[in-house]
């Protein structure tokens, strides 16, 4: 595991300048990789890694070259079948120097060229310089584990990095806010793929790959979610040949020159998981688990049971309201607004789980691979709605919802089964609602908005338009595995494990096992109400019962009852304070109402303002350039956009 940077201009810069700013651009990613720094540099190339040394410990510097050093790789993750690709490229001439599986891409380019990508089975970002075609290929594996940034700027240069920091540092990377992020920030709280915080930056969808040559960008997709049910086989066939997919994912995932562990919640994933672990004569699995004070959010009951059912070495921690106070190192690690608070937990088992191991296998994936959010149940009861006739629900329900004041009872739910299925979907998955963000904008950021013709759910249409699945819940599921998959759930686990330079691998979303269960019916997933049916009934005999079927409970954080009590103050005087409204983005009076409504008990908006108040936090570290981490990520010049002024 490793982080990437680099720039390119083929019209060639200053060596010496190029090889300090490729240092700066490594430097402030030494989290990612503290064990090593190689870098390459010519008069028009410059590459550069940090490197957390997992697999060939001894061998595996990089840049890795291919025979006669025309072409070059850093690579980010990691290709689990590296040595099946290493025997069939050495059957077929190519000399190998190393034991490390990025040698197998550079030699795997040699072979197939940019199909390469189809042979790889595993995590990763990559960039390859290849002298003779005189061209960069960067590429994304296929669901977004790993995470790439990249910008063209005005003078031709390509910039990327496995972080947006690293980007920062390049002296021709600016910082002018992109409105269109930022409202799809405050609508889901993440900035989805491809859309990035800074307007000249992007990030390269998963499953994806990038040509750089002749001073243009081209991005073409290699692989994507596919459901293609298979009728005709019967439900025991579909679970033996489920729970061997399972095994076989968690199997390849064991391979590593250091110590491995788990996470375990004590939910159904990371225990399936923990188990199949155990069963491939992992023994005993190290394995690691949050709680908290809090009975309702605290699950470390059925952790407990798992790690005794599965006699691991097991490990605890308890978190507490006063974590909160490493807000501002996680707002750094995030690089972009990022409003999921149980980054904290995340971050927390991470920290823990390094004083013992280097990598961890994860449960994440199980949720969009198999149905398991509560929310897929809610939209199946609720779908009734969308039968009413539309001139009913657009002429008359969503303008009386409109008309009904803030706090009315009934408002936003008169206005969310009014909407058309897709729309109801996104309502349901938003931290603030379309018709929230009516009284969250101001003026003159909803005027901005209109000029630049932005709209935060324009991605979520895209994919549902393109979507190629039967059955409802299958484009739910995708819908879920382009977005809040790789937008949020794996960036929280990216970034809070890299943090601390751990590694986290996610059987779960090994894509073989994705393409397998794609082709099962939908109905088989989610059935008469049941969530993750033909998942649940494949792990029977290897999860514990009480935890098979109990009830689903998130991996979430108290963050309601903090803000009503030792977070109280820190978020009133944020949201409240000068600079806040000085930006020019919100509505002061409705911030206000929000803060009242919760603090009295009267609404739960511990969501909305938890994004909030990690939006100003953002601003001040990256905009404002506030405390010890703003000053190292705002080292290269910029100028703060306020939204609603145009400086394009």
């Amino acid at each position: 595991m490793c982080g990437i940077t680099g720039f390119i201009n083929l019209n060639g810069f200053d060596r010496a300048e190029a090889l300090r700013t490729l240092d700066r651009m490594c430097r402030v990613i030494t989290h990612r990789g503290p064990d090593d720094q190689g870098v390459l540099v010519t008069d028009r190339v410059a590459l550069g890694m940090r490197r957390l040394s997992v697999i060939d410990l001894a061998g595996g510097h990089q840049p890795i070259f291919n025979e006669d050093e025309t072409i070059a790789v850093v690579f980010n993750g990691e290709i689990y079948n590296y040595r099946e690709i290493k025997r069939e490229l050495e059957e077929r001439g190519h000399r190998f120097r190393t034991n490390s599986d990025t040698e197998a891409i550079v030699h795997a380019y040699e072979e197939y060229g940019l199909s390469c990508v189809n042979h790889f089975r595993g995590m990763f970002a990559f960039a390859l310089w290849d002298e003779r075609a005189q061209q960069l290929f960067i590429a994304r594996d296929r669901v977004g584990k790993k995470p790439l940034y990249y910008a063209l700027t005005p003078r031709k240069t390509l910039v990327f990095g496995s972080e947006l920091k690293t980007l920062l540092e390049h002296p021709e990377v600016d910082r002018e806010i992109d409105v269109a992020a930022l409202d799809a920030y405050l609508t889901f709280g993440y900035v989805p793929d491809p859309l990035c915080i800074f307007r000249r930056v992007k990030k390269l969808p998963p499953g994806q790959r990038l040509i750089f040559a002749n001073g243009e960008v081209e991005i073409a997709p290699y692989w994507d979610f596919d459901y293609c049910p298979v009728e005709g086989r019967s439900e025991e066939e579909w679970i033996e040949e489920l729970r061997a997919h399972l095994e076989e994912a968690v199997r390849v995932r064991l391979i590593a020159d250091v110590p491995l562990g788990a996470f375990l919640s004590g939910g159904i994933d990371s225990s399936t998981v923990v188990g199949l672990m155990a069963s491939a004569g992992v023994r005993p699995v190290k394995t690691f688990s949050i709680g908290f004070n809090e009975d309702s959010y605290n699950e470390l009951k059925y952790a407990r049971l798992a790690a005794k059912h599965f006699e691991t070495d097991h490990h605890e921690f308890i978190v507490t309201p006063s974590v909160c106070q490493i807000v501002d190192d996680l707002v750094w690690h995030f690089d972009e607004p990022f409003a999921d608070s149980s980054a904290i937990p995340t971050y927390m088992v991470s920290k823990m789980a390094r004083d013992y191991v280097t990598v961890v296998l994860s449960g994440d994936g199980g949720d969009e691979l198999f149905a398991g959010y509560t929310r897929y149940a809610i939209d199946s009861k609720r779908a009734v709605f969308g039968r009413l006739p539309r001139s009913l629900r657009r002429g008359v329900m969503q303008p009386l919802s409109r008309a009904l004041p803030h706090g009315a009872w009934g408002r936003n739910y008169l206005y969310h089964i009014a909407l058309d299925p897709l729309d109801r979907y996104i309502d349901n998955v938003s931290v603030f609602t379309a018709l929230a963000k009516e009284g969250l904008y101001s003026d003159a950021f909803k005027a901005r908005l209109r000029q630049d013709g932005a709209d935060a759910t324009f991605l979520f249409r895209e994919h549902a338009a393109r979507v190629r699945a039967d059955g409802s819940i299958n484009r739910l599921l995708y819908l879920d595995s382009k977005t809040y998959l790789p937008g949020d759930i794996l960036v929280k686990v990216d970034r809070m494990s890299m943090a601390v330079s751990l590694e986290a691998r996610a059987p779960l979303l090994d894509h073989r096992l994705i393409e397998f269960v794609g082709r099962i019916p939908p109905e088989l997933k989610f059935r008469k109400g049941t969530l993750k049916y033909i998942f649940k009934r494949a792990v029977e005999g290897i999860v514990p019962s009480e935890i098979l079927h109990r009830p689903k409970q998130g991996f979430g954080v108290p963050i309601d009852e903090w803000i009503n009590a030792q977070l109280r103050e820190q978020i009133r005087d944020t949201l409240m304070s000068s600079r806040m409204r000085q930006r020019g983005y919100l509505s002061v009076k409705y911030v206000q109402t929000l803060l009242d409504e919760h603090e009295s008990g009267r609404r739960d908006h511990s969501a909305r303002l938890w994004a909030l108040f990690m939006l100003e936090k953002w601003a001040r570290l990256f905009m404002d350039g506030e405390g010890a981490r703003g000053e190292r990520a705002s080292s290269a010049p910029h100028q703060s956009v306020v939204p609603g002024e145009s400086r394009r």
